[in-house]
């Protein structure tokens, strides 16, 4: 597009001769306020106000100089005449089109004044925000338990942040951490004290499943008043972002420790678009209300009526939780603080809103250490109003929130229903507490109160709103024994049945922990519900001999007998059929010798596969880029599709329909490498209706079923899966195919 050409030369032109060295995937400001020029400038007018400021005052020097042009707009514009009407409701597109109409001419406009841009940011904003997709969506997995990647296939660093929704599109902010490059390298060991601040970078995304990196908001070199910047901060982290309508500026509010800045406080940091390079507005130093200066720990929440709230507890002791309201002109101050909970230090503060009530919600206060999660309830309709007395989160206890800490919340209207998504970080000091910084899990109201769904795998449809259980979800709780943090003699999850039992230390795969039973000793583990199926138990044991049960609801029993092993080796019983509804699972010793294990597992794989036509990938007219294969035990018909590793080497499938509507499609893979998921685009009849995100199945021999659903014309067409990476596809086995509805 035009503006879209303009606009990016401008960008790269300004941010290469500002950081040279640095390789960023999304456009930066338009200005000369380059990536490192905000510092400078926010430090040089810092610095004159400090001449005739005295120490004392310096946190409350108010906001510093906006730029004359704001750099988003023109961004904004150019973003959004991507868009398609085809993708959307007529209804909706109406006016969108009319407000990317308007805010195109004053982006062009040099007369514009900034309550002319603020406003018709903030009205093409809502337009797409209130933009209603045309189809019913499809369901993207999210799998625990596993570093993530974005879609570009690097690190996705960003911890004690939040996902914000501006206009149609999720951003997701973070910190990142030095600890977290070196905890995803080894994950064997503890990196105690490996915090030190890199960057914030911002990751936006349509499904809240594929994230692209789009900028740093903030690095080390960010100014933050008085000559100093975030490099030289002891302490950042526990961040979320805002929008203000009056000014057109998203704001950035995050702790920091300087002692450059007078100590503990709340930096606010101000952008004209999302993803912008964000400036110096403010640092706060007092709530008012808090016993302490700063926050204990503190999240942004925006509720439904556009006002921003900061949920945070005070710094020492953390007995107290808060809400305190953004000031409505410019976001720039957090004004006095309403107190809503007072017992028990909690950190993690967070806040959502579910069925016309407030949850806030938090976990214990000993060291960043996993837990339940504690919640306190609305009494009346006002965020700021009375709270109930606190509880437990259902669904947190057996695993401690799937062994993470309240991180931030997710809430998703879909045109269906309405589900909250659980962030929960899983970091404690990079101190070897299981694979993966990022948990994020499902709530729903079960009743009167919420319920936390602890899935490994789980999938979503952003658009309906609706999730359910993934094909590859373990269905046992603390599967690694990662939860306790420390050696006990009751491990979390699991009731002690007699004799011995305790975590001991050394895990398989250099995990931190592992589960000992001796002295004829067990423990069980009771599952409240699982779908019928058949299931793989499998496990990694080592020293005596014992033995894993598995006892379905009808009282159907199977055994995997665990022989003594000096070394770690891993144990497996397949086809074991079991009804719907409750399933324990139960952990024996065999004598006084003490057996270990690890790493737990019970997968269903039987795939619940649509009622149609199933289309083998050997067998024509699909078409595969690579080779038909059957080197790989474990395929249907008489071979696979083995891609060639590179991005656009497709696997293409000609499907008929008997009417036009939407269908449920289940993809048939194996991933076995070592490198993590391989994204591809789903394209029918020539057009890319969604992605789909091929995790590894742990071996090319092991086979998972992936699902999605699609529109299809009345008779024939076409299906191609298109790698988006040089990776290419997993071996893709046979594609089945639902009858179309609707």
């Amino acid at each position: 597009m035009r503006q879209r050409s303009r606009v990016l030369s401008k960008y790269w032109k300004v941010a290469a001769a500002a950081l040279l060295s640095v390789a960023l995937a999304a456009p930066l400001s338009a200005s000369t306020a380059a990536a490192e020029t905000p510092a400078t400038r926010t430090q040089a007018t810092t610095q004159t106000q400090a001449t005739r400021t005295p120490a004392t005052a310096l946190q409350d020097q108010g906001a510093a100089a906006g730029p004359v042009v704001d750099r988003g707009l023109k961004y904004l514009v150019s973003e959004y005449e991507t868009r398609a009407p085809s993708k959307y409701t007529a209804g909706s597109w109406k006016p969108f089109a009319k407000a990317l109409r308007s805010a195109d001419a004053v982006a062009d406009d040099t007369s514009a004044t900034k309550s002319e841009v603020a406003e018709a940011k903030t009205a093409l904003m809502n337009a797409a925000g209130d933009l209603q997709a045309a189809d019913e969506g499809t369901f993207q997995t999210i799998t625990n338990n596993t570093f993530w990647n974005d879609t570009s296939g690097n690190p996705i660093y960003s911890q004690g942040g939040g996902v914000f929704k501006f206009g149609d599109t999720y951003y997701w902010y973070g910190v990142h951490y030095l600890g977290a490059e070196s905890y995803r390298a080894n994950p064997t060991r503890k990196y105690d004290g490996e915090v030190s601040f890199r960057s914030i970078p911002v990751y936006s995304s349509k499904d809240l499943v594929n994230w692209k990196f789009e900028n740093r908001v903030a690095t080390r070199s960010t100014g933050v008043g008085s000559g100093a910047n975030m490099g030289g901060a002891g302490w950042v982290g526990r961040l979320g972002v805002s929008y203000n309508e009056n000014t057109g500026k998203y704001v950035l509010a995050v702790q920091m420790w300087h002692t450059g800045r007078g100590g503990h406080g709340v930096l606010l940091l101000q952008g004209d678009s999302p993803t912008d390079t964000f400036d110096y507005g403010y640092f706060q130093t007092q709530i008012t209300n808090s016993p302490t200066t700063g926050t204990g720990d503190q999240t942004v929440f925006t509720d439904d009526d556009g006002k921003d709230y900061l949920i945070f507890s005070n710094r020492e002791g953390r007995s107290r939780g808060f809400v305190a309201k953004f000031r409505e002109s410019d976001s720039l101050r957090i004004e006095p603080g309403v107190e809503i909970r007072r017992g028990d230090g909690r950190e993690g503060n967070a806040m959502f809103k579910l069925d016309g009530k407030y949850y806030h919600a938090a976990s214990d206060l000993h060291g960043w250490n996993t837990s339940v999660n504690y919640v306190n309830e609305s009494t009346s309709s006002n965020v700021q109003g009375s709270y109930s007395s606190e509880y437990v989160l259902a669904g947190t206890e057996m695993d401690y929130s799937h062994v993470t800490q309240t991180g931030f919340f997710v809430t998703v209207k879909g045109t269906k229903q309405n589900t909250v998504i659980y962030a929960g970080d899983r970091w404690a000091d990079f101190a070897w507490n299981g694979i993966g910084y990022n948990q994020w899990v499902p709530i729903t109201k079960t009743g009167a109160r919420p319920q936390f769904h602890s899935v490994s795998q789980w999938q979503f449809n952003v658009t309906t709103g609706e999730w359910r259980v993934g094909p590859a979800n373990n269905y046992i709780l603390n599967p690694d024994i990662q939860a306790d943090r420390i050696i006990v003699s009751s491990v979390r999850g699991w009731r002690n049945l007699g004799g011995s039992v305790t975590n001991v230390n050394g895990g398989v795969n250099g995990s931190r922990f592992a589960l000992q039973v001796s002295n004829s000793g067990g423990v069980e583990q009771r599952i409240a519900s699982v779908p019928e199926g058949t299931y793989t138990l499998s496990l990694h044991a080592r020293g005596s001999a014992g033995q894993v049960v598995i006892t379905g609801a009808n009282g159907s029993q199977r055994t995997l007998s665990i022989p003594s092993s000096s070394g770690w080796a891993k144990r497996e019983l397949t086809g074991i059929q079991l009804p719907s509804g409750a399933a324990t699972v139960t952990v024996r010793a065999s004598g006084s010798g003490g057996v270990i294990v690890d790493q737990l597992s019970l997968v269903k794989t039987s795939a619940d596969a649509p009622s149609g036509q199933r289309y083998e990938a050997e067998t024509a007219p699909a078409e595969c880029q690579g080779t038909i294969d059957s080197n790989q035990a474990g395929y249907s018909g008489s071979g696979f599709c083995n891609g060639n590793a590179a991005a656009g080497s497709y696997a293409q499938f000609t499907v008929t329909s008997q009417a036009a509507g939407t269908a449920t499609l289940a993809i048939r893979f194996a991933n076995g490498a070592s490198t993590g998921a391989r994204p591809a685009n789903l394209v029918v009849n020539g057009t890319t209706v969604g992605t789909v995100s091929f995790e590894s199945t742990g071996a090319w021999t092991t086979w998972s079923t992936k699902t999605a659903t699609v529109p299809l014309n009345a008779g024939s067409n076409t299906i191609r899966l298109d790698p988006t990476t040089a990776a290419g596809l997993p071996n893709v086995d046979y594609l089945d195919v639902g009858a179309a509805t609707g």
